[in-house]
């Protein structure tokens, strides 16, 4: 994905999310904000993660896959759930607030991916680009497209997504699987 994010957008967003986060952590309320400081570009509706990660490992990621709301809010809202309603993980304690690390990923417009079979889908996915979306019936399950660092075999990611999705590992392959893909626009704090 091109960046459409200056430096100077993603500095913002990443000190709105860091304000929420503490704010949140702290008195459990939402930081007060001017939608006019985040006018334009950064109030277009989009879908948008915040990941929290402490010594290099995930602490909470909460999201929207489809814009529902002002980008700004959307990584308010975000951080403020992946802080506080991660079901993995419990609450960010303020004790942790100094070594927790926030990356933003705006998304794209996800999309269907056409497919005729499951080895057909597995040619098609793009290792390190492609988010995606595996809904199996009622059960969908996103992973962005960071996961494939850690499951870089396109077998294995999709059994993870699957069993992520409430389903058994291998579900993907059964008739009806349907795949949205989309990518993201990714940026983070500098290490403290």
């Amino acid at each position: 994905m091109a960046h459409e994010y200056d430096q100077q957008e993603r500095e913002k967003l990443l000190e709105l999310a860091r304000h929420t986060l503490e704010t949140v952590v702290k008195t459990g309320k939402m930081p007060q904000v001017s939608p006019e400081a985040f006018a334009g570009h950064l109030s277009e509706k989009r879908g948008c993660f915040v990941t929290l990660t402490r010594g290099g490992r995930l602490r909470g990621c909460i999201g929207h896959i489809f814009a529902q709301e002002a980008l700004y809010r959307a990584v308010m809202d975000n951080a403020r759930s992946a802080a506080l309603e991660d079901p993995r993980f419990p609450a960010v304690t303020p004790g942790e607030l100094s070594s927790i690390h926030i990356e933003i990923s705006v998304l794209s417009e996800p999309r269907p991916l056409e497919f005729s079979s499951p080895e057909d889908l597995l040619e098609k996915l793009v290792p390190g680009r492609d988010g995606v979306v595996l809904k199996l019936g009622w059960r969908r399950a996103t992973f962005l497209p960071q996961v494939w660092e850690q499951l870089p075999d396109k077998e294995s990611f999709l059994n993870h997504l699957a069993s992520k999705a409430g389903a058994y590992a291998d579900a993907w392959r059964e008739p009806g699987t349907e795949v949205l893909i989309y990518h993201v626009e990714a940026f983070e704090e500098p290490e403290r």
